[in-house]
């Protein structure tokens, strides 16, 4: 099966479970886990929220894959800083390149991290690592960003 039609799929799996009695944060884990088991080489997947307590500042939610100790990163640290700070989707093929790169794990060779917007403001990420070199592409990005539209619902 093709990316485009895995996502599709995956799409309409998320879209019926928006709908469901699971607590929000549970419903988010669950997009994380549907994204890990469906798509090849998503071996990492989180969400980071914007602190109501520091709008600066992104805090680790519902996350599936290794342990991180990355819970909070100010805006402009690391990739998911500089995409917070820019407000756009960052795509890395090759972290080894970044001067700026916060490694969870040695074996994380590229990364996505897309911004999560509700009304026009900036409440969270989607970031994804993989352990292949330019595992993201402008496909990745275009359904990733429909999971982060849906994912606004639950934050």
């Amino acid at each position: 099966m093709d990316k485009g039609k895995m996502f599709e799929t995956l799409i309409e799996k998320v879209e019926a479970m928006l709908k469901s009695e699971e607590p929000n944060r549970k419903k988010l884990k669950v997009i994380c886990r549907l994204l890990k088991n469906n798509i090849p080489g998503y071996d990492w997947i989180g969400f980071y929220l914007v602190d109501p307590n520091n709008e600066r500042e992104l805090i680790i939610g519902p996350y599936v894959g290794e342990p991180t100790e990355h819970v909070r990163i100010p805006f402009g640290q690391g990739v998911c800083g500089r995409a917070a700070d820019l407000g756009e989707t960052v795509i890395v093929s090759d972290v080894s390149k970044e001067d700026n790169y916060l490694a969870c794990s040695t074996k994380v060779k590229s990364e996505i991290v897309l911004p999560i917007f509700k009304k026009g403001k900036l409440i969270g990420e989607l970031d994804i690592d993989s352990h292949q070199q330019s595992a993201f592409d402008d496909a990745d990005k275009k359904y990733l960003l429909k999971i982060c539209e849906l994912a606004s619902e639950l934050i």
